[in-house]
């Protein structure tokens, strides 16, 4: 029996001559004519998003390496078929493995951005969803679910948080792998108008794999996010507060170390994510010691300091 086919609206169907699927509002390609590196990179302006990765997230150095990778194999794409090379677009979907925290998502809109700017999908926003948006509780939910989120993600990327969830092999009346199948499908007729990356935990998303065999082989890139190290976490500690207009006093940036120290042995830690948390509660605790003190008058330097008391203050040193 062969499989349902899926048309998603707003999409083009793919020609039976060709692997390569043309969508109808694809923009002027800036690099047409592009002979050289460098005039690719000056008519797309990907060299600039590659920097923001590199400022922007601490750390990471196999996934921006990795990243590079996928753009400098674009860039070349590029140039050979300016030269009238045969070339069929190369598949894109990817997998990010990695624990919480990690930089998936943020990762995951720069490759959006290169992706759009190398003319390789025509929009570059990126659509976020998880299981509960692609999967209906009851026979004939999941399918309009699962290609509403398509229409929306076609011409850009499409992040599914936490994939593994959408197969649940116990429950043989879940849906999940009805929008599997949609996925599948999409993702090899649609490949030249739809990215689609899948991430979540690094076990999980092998399993994941393993027990979709089909969804393995459309997957062309692979990228491990290591977790941080407590170097690192400060790093973004101090980038975060920055951006907030905020700082560390005197013994706060040490306090701020013993607490991370101790937090990253608990349950649940979630890397970057959970150093916003916590700064997130320092200010709180800040804003309470100067709320006390109402006759005082508050200058610069007063609203934008984290006291190491501010740190200390947490529950994590109290049960320590």
């Amino acid at each position: 029996m062969s499989s349902p086919s899926y048309a998603i609206p707003g999409s083009t169907p793919p020609a039976a001559s060709s692997p390569l699927v043309v969508a109808a509002e694809r923009p002027v390609d800036p690099t047409a004519g592009a002979r050289s590196v460098a005039e690719v990179l000056a008519g797309t302006q990907v060299e600039a998003v590659l920097q923001e990765l590199d400022t922007d997230l601490v750390g990471l150095s196999p996934v921006k390496a990795r990243i590079r990778d996928i753009a400098a194999l674009l860039v070349i794409d590029k140039l050979r078929v300016n030269l009238g090379l045969v070339s069929q677009a190369p598949s894109l979907h990817m997998s990010f493995s990695g624990n919480p925290g990690t930089g998936k998502t943020t990762v995951a809109q720069r490759m959006a951005q290169i992706l759009h700017r190398l003319g390789y999908v025509r929009k570059g926003h990126l659509v976020s969803v998880t299981r509960d948006d692609l999967v209906g509780q009851y026979i004939g939910h999941t399918a309009p679910k699962t290609k509403e989120v398509l229409q929306r993600a076609m011409g850009g990327v499409l992040f599914i948080d936490e994939a593994y969830y959408l197969y649940r092999p116990e429950n043989e009346r879940d849906y999940g792998q009805e929008a599997i199948e949609i996925l599948l499908q999409v993702m090899e007729n649609q490949r030249s108008d739809l990215v689609v990356i899948l991430a979540g935990y690094h076990d999980r998303m092998e399993t994941f794999f393993q027990s979709n065999p089909g969804m393995r082989s459309r997957i062309a890139h692979h990228l491990d996010f290591p977790d941080y190290g407590v170097a690192e976490l400060l790093h973004i500690a101090d980038k975060t507060l920055a951006q907030q207009h905020y700082c560390f006093g005197v013994d706060a940036a040490q306090a701020f170390e013993q607490y991370l120290t101790l937090r990253m042995q608990q349950p649940q830690f979630a890397n970057a994510r959970s150093v916003r948390n916590a700064l997130d509660r320092a200010r709180l605790r800040q804003a309470s010691r100067l709320f006390a003190d109402r006759e005082r008058v508050l200058d610069a330097q007063a609203l934008t300091t984290i006291d190491a008391q501010d740190i200390l203050a947490s529950r994590m040193f109290q049960s320590s």
